[in-house]
């Protein structure tokens, strides 16, 4: 096992992506750049981003709202050069994904649609530990129907002494609720343990026993490889300013399965830019909905935002999805062998691993049992920039877009020093 900083550079060396890194805007700390490490709370801003905010604006300046519709790229088609990328992304095709509002909105439009309670089928599963945004978003829905939150919400919790939930432990909640349920709603990625759950699996219980299956997928994003479509879950929302680097409030992202796009009894929330693209300037009264996930939209969408978030998809598809994901790989498995040595290095007890060995994705989450604050904060004095959750709760987050093999190592010598 080699950890030596000699070995990482060596990685860093062979790295096909490396040069990614310098479309990237690194953070400096102490006149040296940062070792950034918090790509799973806000990702780093490309360089190409401002270019991109400039010709909104440049086109603004020139022709006012003829912008819509005059320029080299007018606004009505932007939305266009935002899904191709999103579906490879995320597994869909590309009329069944829409780039709108942020995603706590988007989840409480998606519930208008799928949570459809009737009878005694009025529950909904989810994940103990969801992520608080989601906690809040179900409770104020289920009230705002006039129901009981501790009546309707059920939640699936990891065994007793274990840290994260088991797979079929949410697959047997689903079989043995299937007569109360009406919505099963589950968060792809954990984002405090770093757990990827079986979404495939989870999507096709829930079908197979006709009840409506959502997923959030903040923490998946940009993060691991999806098959929306192929799982066949009914929905799925992400936002944007993690791992696709699209800037602090970026615009969300929607996924809606296209069996859906033609269903005039579905419930929805309605605005003028979901209506019929053909039609939508005649302003006549009646809605009528795009055939496809576009016809959840609502309002005229931020272009300052369309802009940040096209600016950082583009470095997605420079680097190529398929070798961002086998850099990743790569980085997780030099990680997890620092890691072990981490373990070996402190006292007994003191430093857990949540996330399990197998994961995929760039998160990994660390409890230690003493001292967790203060090693957390000589970490950032440091210049390491990591995540911090309560209680004694280490996040990290090696992004492979801009972060390297180094990142990786100064992250483990200085720990393992405090350590």
């Amino acid at each position: 096992m080699d950890t030596s900083l000699t070995y990482a550079e060596q990685l860093d060396r062979e790295d096909p992506l490396a040069s990614m890194r310098d479309r990237f805007i690194i953070p400096v700390h102490n006149g040296e750049a940062q070792t950034y490490l918090l790509g799973n709370s806000l990702g780093l801003q490309p360089k190409a981003t401002k270019a991109r905010i400039q010709q909104i604006l440049d086109t603004w300046s020139q022709y006012g709202v003829e912008g819509f519709f005059m320029g080299d790229d007018p606004w009505m088609k932007y939305h266009d050069h935002l899904i191709g990328p999103l579906s490879n992304i995320v597994g869909a095709l590309p009329h069944e994904v829409t780039v709108m509002n942020q995603l706590t909105v988007n989840l409480h439009l998606m519930l208008v649609s799928f949570y459809q309670p009737s009878g005694s089928k009025r529950k909904i599963l989810c994940e103990q530990k969801a992520f608080p945004s989601d906690q809040y978003m179900l409770e104020t829905f289920v009230k705002h129907m006039g129901m009981d939150p501790d009546e309707v919400i059920l939640e699936v919790s990891p065994r007793d002494g274990e840290d994260t939930i088991r797979d079929e432990d949410v697959l047997l909640a689903i079989e043995k609720h299937q007569d109360e349920l009406a919505l099963v709603f589950w968060g792809g990625l954990n984002y405090y343990s770093g757990q990827v759950f079986d979404m495939e699996a989870i999507a096709a219980k829930a079908r197979s026993l006709g009840i409506p299956v959502g997923i959030d997928l903040a923490h998946a994003a940009g993060n691991i490889r999806l098959h929306l479509h192929q799982w066949g879950a009914d929905f799925a929302c992400w936002c944007s300013y993690k791992y696709l680097n699209s800037g602090p409030g970026a615009v969300g992202g929607v996924f809606i399965h296209e069996r859906h796009h033609h269903d005039i009894k579905l419930n929805r929330l309605a605005g003028w830019w979901g209506y019929d693209k053909e039609t939508r300037f005649l302003m006549e009264k009646g809605f009528k909905p795009v055939q496809s996930a576009e016809g959840w939209q609502l309002s005229t969408p931020s272009m300052l935002l369309y802009a940040c978030h096209l600016a950082a998809l583009e470095e997605v598809q420079l680097a190529g999805w398929g070798k961002i994901l086998g850099k990743q790989e790569q980085m997780k498995n030099y990680l997890w062998t620092l890691l072990e040595d981490l373990q070996q290095t402190a006292p007994s007890g003191h430093l857990r691993i949540l996330t399990p060995r197998d994961w995929r994705g760039c998160q990994v989450s660390i409890f230690l049992a003493k001292d967790g604050r203060k090693i957390y904060d000589a970490l950032m004095e440091q210049g390491i920039i990591i995540d911090w959750r309560e209680p004694n709760v280490i996040r990290l987050a090696p992004v492979p877009l801009y972060n390297t093999f180094a990142d990786i190592w100064r992250f483990y010598n200085a720990f393992k020093s405090l350590l």
